[in-house]
């Protein structure tokens, strides 16, 4: 009976893993939630390569408001303007339908990309850029347009 239960706890701590610099790619995640407004209709767009994808721009804004200032008013507070991209086709039809203003929840996978060393300054490639790839959507709260 002790030996059997030697042998689970060996398993178990074999089974575990401790923290560790090594690294761990398959459970390595960069995750976005927004809830948000749609800027507009999502469109339809290509890529060089001809495959399908549809953009669509959330916007949200910072919570709490701001501070009060020292006259006792307030500053507006800031929206921010999400772009993502959706590569899957089977979504895509659903979010082409939906409306401009529709609040939505979002969640999105996240990369930073680095500028092209060889790319000018000014340019897209040669900055700093944030890509959101879609995960999924659901609808808040629809505004229906007739």
């Amino acid at each position: 009976m002790f030996a059997f239960s030697q042998r689970i706890a060996a398993a178990t701590r074999a089974s575990t893993r401790a923290f560790s610099t090594t690294p761990s790619r398959s459970a390595d995640l960069a995750k976005l939630v927004l809830i948000g407004r749609l800027g507009k209709v999502p469109e339809l767009r290509y890529t060089r390569n001809n495959k399908e994808y549809v953009q669509y721009t959330v916007a949200t804004t910072n919570y709490p408001p701001p501070p009060l200032n020292s006259d006792g008013t307030r500053n507006d507070p800031k929206t921010t303007w999400h772009s993502i991209l959706s590569f899957n086709e089977g979504v895509n039809n659903y979010l082409r339908m939906l409306k401009s203003g529709s609040q939505v929840y979002v969640e999105a996978n996240f990369e930073l990309r680095e500028p092209d060393p060889v790319a000018e300054a000014d340019s897209p490639q040669g900055q700093r850029q944030i890509f959101l790839r879609h995960g999924s959507l659901t609808v808040l709260l629809a505004i229906c347009l007739h």
